[in-house]
């Protein structure tokens, strides 16, 4: 079963290859003030996607800490409700 998910992995690895060597041509990404860098489409969407993943990390960083520091905190049992105290009334059934 382990041969199985290596071979998949590497059809993957081999078919996002592939791609990325089908999309050599430049491409021009026009920055502010009429700035602009020339690079492979594969680079730009490579650069894009790390830029993604950081972002992704660095907004769910505090959700993680946060998380992490109530896993370590001992859970306090909750306190036992008090019982209720029977009047005259009640006893009796009046």
């Amino acid at each position: 079963m382990k041969v199985l998910g290596w071979l998949w992995k590497a059809a993957a690895f081999f078919l996002v290859f592939a791609l990325a060597l089908n999309n050599q041509a430049p491409v021009r990404v026009h920055g502010l003030f009429g700035a602009y860098w020339d690079a492979p489409l594969a680079l730009v969407l490579l650069i894009v996607l790390f830029a993604g993943v950081l972002l992704g990390m660095a907004v769910m960083a505090p959700l993680w800490w946060r998380a992490r520091r109530h896993a370590r905190t001992p859970a306090t049992p909750p306190a036992p409700a008090p019982t209720p105290v029977a009047d005259d009334a009640s006893v009796h059934g009046i």
